[in-house]
């Protein structure tokens, strides 16, 4: 891989940082020690300003180039920084120490990289411009990045273009993936709760069996997709969670349900919130129960736009070449809260592959972990894409 040489150098450094950052994993919007771990690491690389506390834990460094501030276009390189509520199944040495959270996404190696590049850009200083390196809190579930936007990350960080990337275990390490349009999909969180009318479970006809009625919704959101989206778009309902009752011998009052949709385009979205209701409830109301729907619409879909695309793709192959950098075939129904960052700013987000073999662990997988031999291709690729976008003169 013709990755930038002085970026090659410190590869153990950046791995020392990504295994630190992996055995202290923090949850969304508590990220203490990592934000407080990436605004040292930015203050010992020279970086110009290191800015604190937007978004309550996120951490912005600003590095301008040759010629100073106000020198030639801006550009932001966003990174994530938060961990899931997992426990830890790998037994590395380096194995989360916090019981229940891991870093099953590999936003480690997402800080470790964007970490790399700024070390380099602070050191070199070969571009004409201004690098904003961004490490944003609270991507899973929270919407960390909306957050920062509402606090004005593009107002008091001016940049043309923001860019993002996320390792991706099933593409061969060290490719790059790419594609205009929807790359990552709209998500929404699903609760629906079921009241019917608690009994004992010997004798069911003196109550309403909430869990049968909450097994009927379950079969019927099934058919919202299959038989109400049109067969060339795409749209998922998953129910992921159930809750209710407590003993063997008796029926509760209540049964809670939660669960995720999915889509790409606003329309199918409006359609899958509108059958969720429609369903549930009607459901519920023909057994002579009750459901309370929630329809939480958490994320937009994550929509590259196309120059900028191109942008990151001709940085993508001067790092990988050519014949390692490659379209989706289709996006992903995963969910990503950068998307708030480009329904706000131009800008793009790729995938960089971190497979070592077909079998590795997906992201958010208690066997998941980030493959460290990438570290420097990403590195080089974000400062690449600052070098290229801002020449020096």
């Amino acid at each position: 891989m013709p990755i930038l040489n002085r970026i090659a150098e410190f590869h153990d450094e950046m791995t020392g940082w990504r295994q630190d950052l992996h055995r202290h994993p923090e949850l969304a919007f508590e990220e203490h020690r990592t934000a407080a771990f990436v605004a040292e690491r930015l203050r010992e690389f020279g970086c110009d300003e290191v800015v604190t506390g937007i978004a309550r834990t996120g951490v912005v460094g600003v590095i301008h180039g040759a010629g100073g501030p106000g020198q030639g276009p801006a550009i932001g390189m966003r990174a994530d920084m938060d961990a899931l509520p997992i426990e830890e199944q790998t037994g590395l040495p380096y194995a989360s120490a916090t019981p229940g959270v891991m870093h099953a996404c590999g936003h480690d190696g997402h800080t470790a990289m964007l970490l790399g590049a700024a070390k380099y850009l602070a050191e070199t200083r070969n571009f004409s411009g201004t690098a904003y390196v961004i490490f944003q809190p609270a991507e899973e579930n929270f919407g960390g990045g909306d957050v920062m936007v509402r606090e004005g990350l593009f107002e008091r960080f001016p940049m043309g273009r923001v860019f993002g990337m996320h390792n991706w275990p099933s593409i061969p390490a060290g490719q790059f993936a790419w594609r205009v349009g929807p790359v990552m999909a709209a998500v929404a969180n699903i609760e629906i709760l079921v009241t019917g009318k608690g009994a004992h479970g010997a004798m069911p006809n003196n109550g309403n069996d909430p869990i049968v009625i909450a097994a009927q919704i379950v079969s019927a959101l099934q058919s919202i997709v299959a038989r109400n989206v049109e067969p060339v778009q795409a749209g998922v309902i998953t129910i992921a969670h159930i809750e209710g009752g407590h003993t063997f011998n008796v029926i509760p009052e209540s049964v809670r349900m939660r669960g995720t949709a999915r889509w790409f385009r606003p329309e199918v979205g409006d359609l899958l919130e509108r059958k969720v209701r429609e369903l549930a409830g009607g459901i519920a109301t023909a057994f002579g129960a009750a459901a309370e729907v929630r329809f939480d619409r958490a994320y937009p879909a994550t929509v590259n736009e196309p120059e900028s695309t191109a942008l990151a793709r001709r940085a993508a192959m001067a790092v990988a070449g050519e014949n390692r950098v490659h379209e989706m075939e289709s996006p992903t129904m995963g969910g990503e809260d950068f998307s708030f960052m480009l329904n706000a700013k131009d800008g793009a987000y790729l995938m960089l592959g971190g497979g070592r073999t077909p079998h590795d662990p997906l992201v958010h997988h208690p066997l998941y972990d980030f493959n460290d031999e990438i570290l420097p291709v990403g590195a080089s690729y974000w400062a690449t894409l600052a070098e290229q976008q801002m020449p020096r003169a």
